[in-house]
């Protein structure tokens, strides 16, 4: 439907309420040092308002803006307000100290450069000259929130300078106080002051130009004389005699070119009109001559008259004059007429009655008369009327809003202390300064309140009265419904201080309307509250039953038969509505928030009516409905009416229509943007849902009430009925829930939320593309706490609405109050009515953390709302998450997805681009999902949604790779490995397959769960298993990964021995290249030893392994095979060789291994060249380091020369021979790390158990001829040493010849010469056993001989020296002795041989 259309003739009051604990007004003392005056005279409390003049205007800086007073006593405050920005310090409080503040006597001026302030009091008159808003921000646009208000720096005046105040004399003896005044500011820039005296006439005091030279000036002005007084305050002529009747009750001045007409209605119901410049009385008019049957009312004192004026260029100058007679008030209002010669006379216009009984305010337009009065019971009543077009002098309704019940329901089932206060911290019933008061009496003034956030006010409210409780309580024992009966007690109790305090807030001091936009404020004295439009159908239902006459009240049908019975119908609804009891209210509303059917509480409700009628309301009702011809037609207007359901998209951006410049669309996107707009219009909302959701119950009960009554009011018969049953009533339902719905969110308050909540909240809403949704800011607005609707009309709605108001504006500039809040309301009750396709009030609750409250509305429209099922179901999910029910949001979100191609927010969430390249819209709104679930950080919900999307994946090979890899990663990350490698084992993706079969190898081995790695099958992916590990193993750090040591056990787990001996061989060549650490060694021993144990399992012919050839290098993964690191190309690879390694070749490496860590681990500075080095170099490096077994034993298995060992453990032995104690001692460690052979029980040094080490070396690795006897006494010889008699012996037995020559080289004749002899004699067979003969010289042994070259160089040797003739001459027997024997033995043989 289109926006409902409103009535001018009737408006609502909404009110403003202020929630915070103590509103931040400043306070300014104003001390002149005077006296009160005598006789305590006390002005009744008044307050008025100023509109700036382009405050109706767009591209202005004061668009929408007001400053609004209010007097009590001695003081002023002013509080200037903006319905577009936040105006910051923007309240002042002005105490006049020893004065009070007249009636009327504050007036505000706007001049092209300032805003003057004008006040008045009974002692002084003051001036406040503050800058006007376009020269503080010079622009024509406002796209602040927040701007400094004019009262920022009134701190900063000095209000007892002369400039700003100045004293009002006493005169001519009398004293008094002025009754009332008026001021303005002439064109010249004077303040003129036009002050009631209390002896009659006006006295007008008049300031000079601000900032001007001169004194202040005195005028009086009276009926007989004009009167003139300079500034020095005297009187300088006589006075005439004062009439009592002068007395002027009500003061109003109009400028008129060089001159100012003021108009004093005075108590002697006299109109008189003065010229200021001419001081004269110019117009005289009574006022009784306008009021019919007026006898008797002459004789009155008329102290209630009130004076108005009104000027438009279209209607001139008009005049309002409010004569107060008891029970019969009248305004009479008059035109100014200009005749020839400056002559002026009053044209009557109109004489409006009213019976109220005492005039508040009430203000005067260029139309209409607007009053404010108290009735009887001093309720608030405001009425206004057209002066000129009226029918019957018939007032318009404006429904003031009443005040808070005297009584607070609680229902048996709720608890009192929760009832009581959500109806005082509900934003429609309390002002926080009201429960402040309320509070420190109740608190007995124990300490003050200072300024509490709106929860902190709950709190201490809850303490306050649960203290109170527990301090009169004398049991302490009590059963539950004596307690409950305490609390309702205690509670009520406080309710009713704050009920005292909201009506003294309430009371209402002022009525303005602005003659730019029309808008209507009322100004009570805690608050300012704003007259509305009513809409038609809320007129109807709201206004009293003798407004309910003719078919003029029902605009909302051009049909008059159809008018006239949608009179009858809502004054049955009346009848229903006074009939239904507070309790059956209160379980309808029940049967609402817990979602039972509407239908079936509206029939417990008319049965309750039905039984308890005893007025017989029944009866009347039907024979109104009698009455009605067609109900079903008046039905329907009054459903249509009130049902916001638009085809049409109120959330789109409307097109830039053609004229409008960006100025105005900026100047517009900011209308209605301060917490006091959003306040108005949200709270304007909420009134309209609260009446008509009990216009929708009534005319539910109607309903049923008309099925109850059949064919005795229908005129139609079954088949009208069957349309009510089956479309009205329903229809009806779904109305009276949607309402209810939008009155409860409109009283919902928001949440505060951290800072870290927000923030994460805003990271899932980036992942799901919907980051743009507005949210406030953290700074929050003024207005706090706020409710759900007006946080959504600040932070998105108002851009919506204020993007289809342009539109509607079609280029006009102009803000009429009533055009646009009919536009604006309406609109946001359509961005909130659950039926209508737009969602962006659920995700302005999701953006700003309002989970609790985005739960509530979608369990509120679960049952009934068909409309965005599924995005609600999704918002639903995402608040599930937020409070951690993550299986409760997984169902939500599984759910959505069967709406997602129907419905615009789903649409949107699947619209972006997404990375997973899914083919359809399902599938993109479960890849947004799973992203925001791994956001959030739950796999295992993951996994589960993904399973389920999976099977909507069934043609799409992409997305179930990307799901399958999805659920693997997550499987794997929570540890559950065999699930991992059944989706790694579903994936149809090859390459993604093998991207988690990476993964898979990598994860399980840094959580070291080899186990799990090793026993999965691997079908059709062993060969992959297998890269992937080598790949890792050779190009990862050695010691810090065991991918080797994985592949190991891979191949042994399937018995494939071979291929894991090459695993081990290949590990232990890499930690021999390059780790060269004990700890290196010692692997690659045990990598050796695997490997050999690999081969030994394996049949002889088959114990073989390929090794890559020496220098080879592994190509680390991800490098490139064209070029090296620098980027420059490689040469050509030469052709890789391979070697065949048997189990001898593998059995060498292991002994080479093990010998490199033998030294290491007796001399660990050698193993960083231990690693690399050769089985020659390592020999070496043995001996060096006494290893003399393992030396050896390498020399063994390699077929190394054991002469590097015999030497050089003969050189340690001269080393200790020749050394002295520290070598003995070092000599112990390695001689500790070589087995000897022979145990010695004796106490020996370490250069005996060194000799000792190398004759078992001697005897156990025997030499052919000696060898290694003869290298040994070579390095002795060489070193001087002496020969030990075990190695002479020895070697004497394996080759007495060498050792004759090693003597004979090293000059050693004497021990030559006796070994000479020595031989000999063994030759000749004495001693022969030492020298290894078997058989010495006789005729039957083999020919034996001499090494006569040897003995003939010896004797050659001792000859030429003369020191050895003796052993010269010995040797030379010897020999003769030995030739006889030979020459003996020669002839036996001889003759033997000859026989």
């Amino acid at each position: 439907m289109a926006v409902a259309a409103s009535l001018d003739r009737s408006y609502i009051e909404i009110c403003g309420f202020e929630r915070e604990a103590k509103p931040r007004v400043r306070e300014v003392t104003v001390t002149l040092g005077v006296s009160p005056l005598p006789g305590g005279l006390k002005f009744p409390d008044s307050a008025g308002a100023f509109h700036y003049e382009e405050s109706g205007k767009l591209l202005s800086v004061t668009t929408n803006r007001f400053i609004h007073w209010s007097t009590c006593g001695d003081t002023v405050q002013l509080v200037e307000q903006s319905l577009d920005t936040n105006l910051l310090n923007n309240a002042v409080r002005l105490k006049f100290s020893h004065c009070s503040v007249l009636p009327g006597g504050v007036a505000i001026n706007e001049t092209l450069n300032s805003v003057v302030v004008l006040i008045s009091t009974n002692q002084s008159v003051h001036r406040l000259v503050l800058p006007h808003p376009a020269r503080m921000y010079r622009s024509e646009l406002v796209t602040e929130l927040h701007m400094q208000s004019i009262f920022t720096d009134v701190g900063k005046l000095n209000l007892q300078d002369p400039t700003h105040s100045a004293l009002i004399p006493s005169s001519g003896g009398h004293t008094g106080s002025p009754s009332t005044s008026r001021a303005w500011l002439s064109f010249q820039g004077e303040a003129h002051f036009a002050l009631a005296s209390p002896w009659g006439g006006i006295t007008v005091v008049t300031l000079p130009p601000h900032g001007a030279q001169g004194g202040v000036s005195v005028v009086e002005l009276k009926r007989s004389s004009v009167m003139r007084r300079l500034s020095n305050w005297m009187p300088s002529a006589m006075r005439g005699d004062q009439v009592p009747g002068d007395l002027v009750l009500s003061l109003a001045v109009h400028q008129l070119e060089e001159d100012s007409f003021i108009f004093a209605l005075c108590q002697d119901h006299k109109l008189r009109m003065w010229s200021f410049r001419d001081q004269s009385c110019l117009l005289e008019t009574d006022m009784l001559d306008y009021m019919p049957a007026c006898k008797g009312v002459g004789r009155l004192s008329g102290q209630g008259h009130r004076l108005r004026l009104s000027f438009s260029p279209s209607t001139g100058l008009c005049l309002c004059a409010y004569l107060a007679v008891p029970h019969r008030g009248q305004f009479t209002v008059m035109q100014l007429v200009a005749t020839d010669n400056h002559r002026y006379s009053l044209e009557h216009i109109s004489s409006l009655f009213s019976t109220q009984e005492t005039l508040v305010d009430f203000s005067l337009t260029s139309t209409d008369v607007w009053a404010l009065w108290l009735d009887d019971s001093n309720s608030t009543v405001v009425k206004y009327i057209n002066f000129e077009h009226n029918v019957a002098g018939q007032w318009n309704q404006v429904y003031v809003q009443p005040p808070p019940e005297d009584e607070v329901p609680i229902g048996v089932d709720l608890d009192p202390r929760e009832t009581y206060l959500e109806v005082l911290f509900s934003p429609l019933r309390f002002t926080a300064s009201a429960i402040v008061k309320a509070l420190q009496i109740f608190r007995r003034g124990s300490d003050r309140i200072y300024d509490l956030s709106w929860e902190s006010l709950r709190k201490e409210v809850t303490v306050a009265v649960e203290t109170e409780l527990q301090s009169s309580v004398t049991k302490f024992e009590f059963s539950q419904e004596e307690y409950r009966q305490l609390q309702v007690e205690f509670w009520s109790r406080f309710y009713s201080c704050c009920l005292q305090y909201q009506e003294a807030q309430s009371a209402p001091l002022g009525l303005t309307v602005s003659p730019y936009t029309g808008m209507a404020c009322l100004l009570r004295k805690g608050f300012v509250s704003f007259l509305l439009p009513c809409f038609s159908v809320d007129h109807l239902y709201l206004c009293y039953d003798q407004y309910l006459t003719t078919e003029e009240e029902t605009p909302i049908s051009e049909d008059p038969d159809v008018g006239r019975d949608i009179l009858q119908l809502v004054q049955c609804l009346r009848l229903v509505s006074d009939t239904v009891s507070g309790e059956m209210a209160y379980e309808m509303e029940k049967a609402l928030e817990y979602l039972q059917p509407p239908e079936k509480a509206a029939e417990l409700v008319l049965e309750n009516m039905l039984c308890n009628d005893n007025n017989n309301v029944i009866v009347d009702i039907q024979n109104k409905l009698q009455d009605v011809r067609n109900p079903m037609a008046a039905m329907m207007v009054l459903l249509r009416e009130m049902d916001l359901e638009t085809d049409s998209d109120v959330t789109a951006e409307m097109p830039v229509q053609t004229g409008q410049s960006l100025n105005v669309r900026l100047s517009v996107s900011q209308l209605y943007s301060s917490t006091s707009a959003v306040s108005v219009v949200c709270q304007a909302v909420c009134h309209m849902a609260m009446t008509r959701a009990l216009f929708c119950r009534d005319l539910l009960i109607l309903q049923k009430l008309y099925l109850r009554f059949g064919d005795n009011v229908f005129l139609g018969g079954g088949a009208q009925l069957l349309q009510l049953q089956q479309d009205l009533i329903p229809r009806t339902s779904h109305l009276l829930s949607s309402y209810h719905l939008l009155k409860h969110v409109s009283v919902s308050l928001a949440s505060s939320v951290p800072t870290d909540t927000i923030d994460a909240n805003l990271q899932h809403l980036t992942m799901l593309e919907l980051s743009d949704t507005p949210t406030l800011s953290a700074g929050r607005s003024a207005l706090s706490p706020q409710t759900v609707v007006e946080l959504f009309f600040q932070t998105g709605g108002r851009k919506l609405v204020t993007s289809q108001l342009c539109s509607q504006l079609q280029g006009n500039c102009l803000l009429p109050w009533t055009h646009t809040m009919s536009i604006v309301v309406p609109l946001l009750a359509q961005l909130l009515w659950p039926s209508n396709p737009g969602f962006q009030f659920p995700e302005c609750l999701m953006a700003n953390c309002q989970y609790t409250q985005l739960q509530e509305y979608v369990r509120l429209i679960g049952p009934w709302c068909q409309v965005n099922i599924g995005s609600c179901r999704f918002m639903l999910g995402h608040c599930y998450l937020a409070s951690g029910e993550g299986q409760k949001a997984l169902q939500c979100f599984h759910e959505a997805a069967n709406e997602v191609e129907k419905e615009e927010f789903l649409t949107r969430l699947t619209g972006g681009e997404d990375e997973d390249g899914a083919s359809t819209p399902r599938l993109q709104y479960y890849n947004k999902v799973l992203r925001l679930l791994e956001d959030v950080g739950l796999p295992e919900l993951v996994i589960q949604l993904a399973t389920l999307a999976v099977t909507e994946a069934v043609n799409d090979v992409g997305s179930q790779a990307a799901l399958w890899t999805r659920i693997f990663k997550h499987h794997l990350n929570l540890g559950h490995n065999s699930e991992a490698y059944e989706a790694l084992t579903q994936n149809p993706d090859s390459s993604m397959q093998l991207d988690c079969l990476r993964q898979l190898v990598v994860v399980l081995c840094e959580r070291s769960q080899l186990q799990d790695l090793v026993k999965f099958p691997y079908v059709n992916l062993h060969d992959e298993v297998v890269g992937i590990i080598e790949s890792r193993a050779r190009g990862l750090d050695l010691l810090t990964h065991n991918y080797y040591e994985l592949l190991y056990a891979f191949h042994i787990a399937r018995h494939n021995y071979r291929k894991a001996g090459t695993v081990m061989f290949e590990f232990g060549m890499r930690l021999g290249r390059e780790v060269r650490t004990r700890l290196g060694l010692q692997k690659q021993v045990n990598c050796y030893l695997s490997a050999l144990n690999c081969l030994r399992l394996i049949r002889p012919e088959y114990a073989w392994i390929v090794q890559p050839a020496a220098g080879t290098t592994y190509d680390r993964p991800g490098t490139s095979p064209k070029r090296n690191s620098d980027g420059d190309p490689t040469a050509e690879p030469a052709r890789r060789q391979v070697d065949i390694l048997e189990l001898k070749d593998l059995q060498k490496e292991y002994i080479l291994s093990r010998s490199r860590l033998t030294l290491a681990q007796h001399h660990p500075p050698s193993a960083a060249i231990a690693g690399s080095s050769s089985a020659v170099e390592l020999l070496a490096l043995l001996v060096q380091t006494g290893l003399f077994d393992a030396a050896l034993n390498l020399c063994q298995t390699f077929n190394l020369s054991l002469t590097p060992v015999f030497e050089g453990l003969a050189f340690k032995c001269i080393k200790l021979q020749l050394g002295g104690e520290e070598p003995q001692n070092e000599a112990w460690s390695w001689l500790a790390a070589n087995q000897l052979s022979v145990t010695n029980t004796k106490e020996s040094s370490a250069t005996d158990e060194a000799w000792r080490l190398l004759s078992s070396y001697l005897d156990r690795y025997p030499s052919a001829n000696g060898q290694h006897h003869r290298y040994v006494i070579h390095k002795l010889l060489s070193h001087g040493v002496p020969l030990p008699n075990w190695l002479v012996g020895a070697y004497k037995m394996v080759d007495a010849p060498s050792l004759l020559r090693l003597l004979l080289s090293f000059d050693l004749l004497e021990a030559a010469a006796e070994l000479v002899l020595e031989y000999v004699d063994a030759v000749l067979g004495r001693g022969h056993q030492y020298f290894g003969i078997q058989r010495p010289l006789s005729a039957m042994s083999p020919p034996s001989w001499l090494p006569y070259t040897s003995i003939d160089q010896l004797l050659q040797a001792l000859n030429e020296t003369q020191t050895h003739s003796g052993l010269y001459n010995k040797v030379r027997d010897k020999l003769d002795e030995y030739h006889t024997a030979v020459e003996k033995m020669s002839q036996l043989r001889l003759a033997a041989h000859s026989q």
